[in-house]
């Protein structure tokens, strides 16, 4: 495994813990303060500061440790996470995320912003220790963004070498000199090596976490130390002998150095309590009271550069910690050992437990065009079987052979693989909700608005494919809500509504299919201010009669905007278009609810995955076409007497003493130039999104078939109310129905129009 490959080990770690930092921040900003929820926040900035430090990213390591260490004193009790706080702490996991990809793609970064915000988590975190402000203040900003060399805190740093470092060890707090007997003793033996400190870890935070567990009583030896004339400024010399006695176990001693212990010595083990810490006659060890709060201004110990050969040595250290096959999957980082080993000692007690801990860490990392590679060739097997079991249906007569029976064995094994492979791909859509948090609190603080993101079934799973070309078009919907959509907070106020806007973003399955809504308690949809701007701009005739669901839709058309002047948010017309072609492409449709002083909603719907589906092969007028089965409710053998007329030229189908429109596929297809009769064919009652049941007549049922989908748009060009196209067991290549286009156009929508209007962008 080469440098590159750790790298970018690293930032694939980076990208959980930004998701963790960002997931954390919000459940503090939505009044959560359990403890953990604030621990999981620092480990996440703590990991990024450590790998970070490994490579040498000194921005990223400089910015991450001072947002570390005003997270510390929000975990510490010193600093309280109000909104105002956590404000300036949302804003910073943004910028510490742009750092990271500009580490990783090349990039830069807004220098001015993240210096305005270091300063903004100095002055927080100096708010509660005011004695530490004027040593840190004037050298940080200006020596942060390039630092490779600690800063010292107690003076300037010089051409002559080393300057004493002055701390205090004052509120340690190591609680009652007398603890109570019945308490175990643990000695701990913690000597770091100098990787310990150049990935940005720092001796004195760990022995001040470890102090938080109870009465301490400390010992360092210098022995090593060597003369000032041949000290290696990042070489580890001192070493510890910590008795420390609480009731927290092992485990939790052991967790205050999950992050370090690839890079120390550490031992620990309980002593008697008859024989009282060990090693105390030799040892000078008494209870030492100290704060290592004014270390919170000290920089990180030297941030070298690591040798390549021991880079190698750790990531094949956690390579054989975390995956056992190293040669087909990319290695777990050394992080996820650690927390991997954590949970061994954990459940050191409990079979169950040492069960469930194994399950936990048996993740592995594989390159998605690995897996690309696999659904493909998946598809082809599927399409060979069919081949061969239509091959083996029209030369076997008898129907009872061997064959045959093996053919229904790999049938079931090929849709076994097929719905594993699917599985692999499908993931939740949190990633990609969260990525629209920072873009809410962008555009609240670019218009003034006070703007709350409420988001529900981010662990609904959808194919990898459609997750990645969702971010877009939700970008472009949130801006929309929050710039066109809410109020201004004193226009919220006068129409009795709270000064804070709302923006609820939910996922959920239906019908075999993933539904996205977003929803927003704003002022709604200004259906008169639409209609006028789409008479200004020659979409619509002046006197068209159009119904409020044309209006609405008409803010889909490219170039149309009701903005007054053009903004860096909005003006242009190329944001809800861009949507609606983004969602088309995906297979989707995309529909809006908009009630005056209420709101709106934005309903979008979208295929599980892009690759495999089961459908209904049906005939229409000659031509083989595919229904999706998720569509069909049942299918039905129309008789005369359940058929009646409707108007000049519809029909209704009578289904359980209720009346369902009749729609013939293949006139409104222009199959053929009337329409057929029904009797002679056969109805599939389908459900469509937003537009009720409808009874689909086509001609014959030709059975039930898993096929693959090929991309009409990549591989040919657009086709009205076709959503796909796939190849059948015999070669033939057959058109897959787009339901939803269908009854909209027996609702009067035109195919073509619709055709049109997605090319238009």
């Amino acid at each position: 495994m080469d440098m590159n490959e750790i790298k970018e080990i690293f930032f694939q770690e980076c990208e959980e813990q930004l998701a963790e930092l960002e997931s954390g921040l919000i459940k503090l900003n939505d009044g959560d303060r359990d403890p953990e929820t604030v621990n999981a926040v620092f480990r996440a900035v703590h990991s990024i500061k450590g790998g970070a430090g490994a490579f040498g990213l000194d921005d990223l390591v400089s910015f991450a440790h001072v947002f570390e260490t005003t997270l510390d004193c929000v975990r510490s009790g010193k600093l309280d996470p109000n909104p105002d706080v956590l404000k300036v702490m949302l804003k910073s996991a943004d910028v510490l995320a742009d750092l990271t990809n500009a580490a990783r793609d090349g990039g830069s970064v807004d220098q001015a912003r993240s210096r305005q915000l270091i300063r903004e988590l100095e002055a927080l975190a100096n708010g509660e220790m005011p004695q530490a402000a004027p040593a840190a203040e004037p050298a940080r900003p200006a020596a942060r963004p390039a630092a490779k060399a600690p800063e010292p805190v107690a003076a300037a740093p010089n051409d002559e070498g080393f300057v004493p470092v002055a701390f205090s060890f004052d509120d340690f707090d190591p609680g009652e000199p007398d603890a109570p007997a019945e308490l175990p003793v643990y000695e701990v033996r913690f000597a770091p090596h100098s990787n310990l400190y150049s990935k940005g870890n720092e001796a004195t935070l760990l022995l001040r976490d470890l102090s938080r567990l109870g009465e301490m009583s400390i010992h360092c030896d210098m022995e090593r130390l060597p003369s000032f004339d041949t000290m290696n400024p990042e070489a580890a010399y001192f070493s510890w002998v910590i008795s420390i006695r609480t009731d927290k176990g092992e485990d939790a001693i052991r967790s205050v150095f999950e992050f370090a212990e690839w890079d120390c010595e550490l031992d620990v083990k309980c002593l008697s309590e008859s024989e009282g810490p060990a090693g105390e006659d030799e040892l000078p060890m008494q209870p030492v009271p100290f704060d290592l709060s004014a270390l919170d201004e000290e920089p990180d110990g030297p941030i070298g550069i690591v040798e390549e050969e021991e880079q190698i040595a750790a990531a094949q250290q956690a390579a054989v910690a975390a995956a056992e096959s190293a040669s087909t999957v990319t290695a777990m980082v050394a992080s996820q050992a650690a927390e991997a080993a954590k949970a061994q000692a954990a459940a050191a007690q409990s079979p169950a437990a040492v069960q469930q801990a194994a399950a936990q860490t048996q993740t592995i990392r594989v390159d998605l065009d690995r897996v690309d590679r696999l659904i493909n060739l998946v598809g082809e097997l599927v399409i060979n079987q069919a081949m061969l079991s239509q091959s083996v249906v029209e030369n076997d007569t008898n129907g009872t052979s061997s064959i045959n029976m093996g053919l229904e064995e790999l049938q079931q094994l090929t849709r076994e693989i097929q719905d594993s492979v699917m599985a692999i791909r499908a993931q939740p859509v949190k990633p990609v909700f969260q990525r629209m948090a920072r873009t809410v609190r962008e555009i609240a603080d670019i218009t003034g608005k006070s703007v709350r993101l409420v988001t529900e079934g981010e662990n609904t799973e959808v194919d990898k494919t459609v997750i990645d070309k969702l971010a877009e078009p939700l970008t472009h919907m949130i801006r929309n809500a929050v710039d066109h959509g809410l109020e201004m907070p004193e226009k919220r106020v006068a129409a009795g509504k709270s000064p804070e806007g709302t923006v609820k973003l939910t996922a959920k399955h239906r019908s075999g299919r993933i539904v996205i809504e977003l929803s927003d308690d704003g002022a709604g949809i200004n259906r008169e201010r639409v209609r006028q701007k789409a008479i200004d701009n020659d979409l619509i005739a002046a006197d068209a009669n159009l119904s409020d669901e044309e209006i609405d839709n008409l803010i889909f058309h490219a170039g149309f905007s009701t903005a007054e002047k053009v903004s860096d948010l909005s003006g242009r017309g190329v944001g809800m278009d861009v949507v609606k072609r983004s969602i088309q492409a995906l297979g989707g449709r995309i529909s809006i609810s908009s009630k005056p002083g209420q709101g709106s909603v934005f309903t979008m719907s979208l295929p599980l995955t892009l690759a495999v589906l089961d459908g209904m092969v049906v005939t229409v007028a000659g031509q083989t076409l595919v229904v999706p089965l998720t569509a069909i409710v049942e299918t039905l053998q129309p008789e005369a007497s359940a058929i009646h007329a409707f108007g000049s030229n519809q029909r209704l189908i009578s289904i359980r003493n209720s009346f369902c429109p009749l729609v013939d596929v293949g006139r409104i297809l222009n199959f053929r130039a009337v329409q057929a009769n029904p009797v002679e064919g056969v109805a599939l009652l389908v459900e469509s999104e937003g537009g009720g049941q409808r009874a689909l007549m086509v001609d014959a049922i030709q059975g039930q078939r898993q096929v693959v989908i090929k991309s009409l748009e990549a591989n040919y060009t657009h086709v009205p109310g076709i959503a796909a196209a796939t190849i059948l067991g015999d070669g033939r290549v057959a058109l897959i129905l787009d339901v939803d286009a269908i009854v909209g156009a027996s609702r009067g929508q035109s195919l073509r129009h619709e055709t049109s209007f997605a090319a238009a962008g």
